[in-house]
């Protein structure tokens, strides 16, 4: 798949309007509302012991709530075909380029995993009480604590986050590769698949901007990989498999190797 293969923005009929407003909210809403979201969450962590399981069926009701919205959108553009938001099977194999980002990107997952796993991060953050901004938890952990304190610890814990993870790898590549690339080359038919690459990346970067800088950065590099992967492959199967696979990577991870003071 390349960038000329996507629909024309005139192709989605009625549904232009909501298709670019949706596009907009991923840029500029997501980011806002989940860092809000995050930190509330946070908050409520320290006194709720069902915060983490609450917190999981929001996600879930959230992400597959506006997946629902951008399906239908699609559905009302009756010329945008399931090809050309990636809803088919690999019509080729990626090329070489793509197996190496593949190659690092899983290279880098089973690093980071074992290093959860081995306990490095087990010592507690500082706790520490400061000015915070509007809508941001009085209790706010730091960010990569913060990214720490929405792994399960439980065993019901567990089998929600399983499920986030997988509505994670489906939803979120609906949204930021299938859909969000579909308006972008709607309406900007020119952009060479290099750019959509960047594109796709920092708007997947920035919508985990609660993790801070380092998470954008990390997130954007992941959403910029598999959106590569997407354009080569011309389909959201193996994006779906992979990014499922990273999510679900932290079931590997125990209670025991996690910061106590996020518990």
């Amino acid at each position: 798949m390349t960038g000329s293969d996507l629909p024309s923005f005139a192709d989605f009929g009625p549904a232009q309007l909501s298709a670019a407003v949706i596009a907009v909210y991923l840029v500029v809403g997501e980011p806002f509302v989940g860092y809000v979201l995050h930190r509330r969450f946070e908050g409520r962590l320290r006194t709720d012991p069902a915060a983490r399981r609450s917190f999981y069926r929001r996600l879930l009701v959230l992400e597959w709530g506006l997946a629902l919205v951008t399906l239908v959108v699609w559905v009302a553009a009756s010329d945008v075909s399931a090809a050309q938001v990636g809803l088919v099977l690999p019509q080729r194999w990626p090329g070489p380029f793509s197996w190496l980002a593949c190659a690092a990107l899983l290279v880098l997952v089973l690093v980071s995993t074992r290093t959860l796993r081995s306990g490095a991060l087990a010592g507690p953050p500082p706790d520490v009480l400061r000015r915070t901004r509007p809508g941001e938890a009085r209790h706010a952990e730091p960010p990569g604590h913060a990214t720490l304190a929405l792994l399960p610890r439980s065993r019901s814990e567990r089998h929600l986050f399983a499920l986030v993870g997988v509505t994670a790898g489906v939803c979120e590549e609906w949204l930021y590769r299938g859909f969000f690339l579909a308006v972008v080359v709607a309406v900007a038919p020119s952009l060479p698949d290099a750019v959509l690459v960047l594109v796709a990346g920092a708007a997947f970067g920035l919508a985990h901007a609660y993790q801070g800088l380092s998470g954008v950065v990390t997130t954007g590099v992941l959403g910029g990989v598999l959106a590569g992967v997407y354009l080569a492959t011309g389909s959201l199967l193996l994006p779906v498999l992979l990014h499922a696979a990273i999510d679900l990577r932290f079931l590997l991870v125990p209670s025991s190797a996690l910061p106590a003071a996020v518990r």
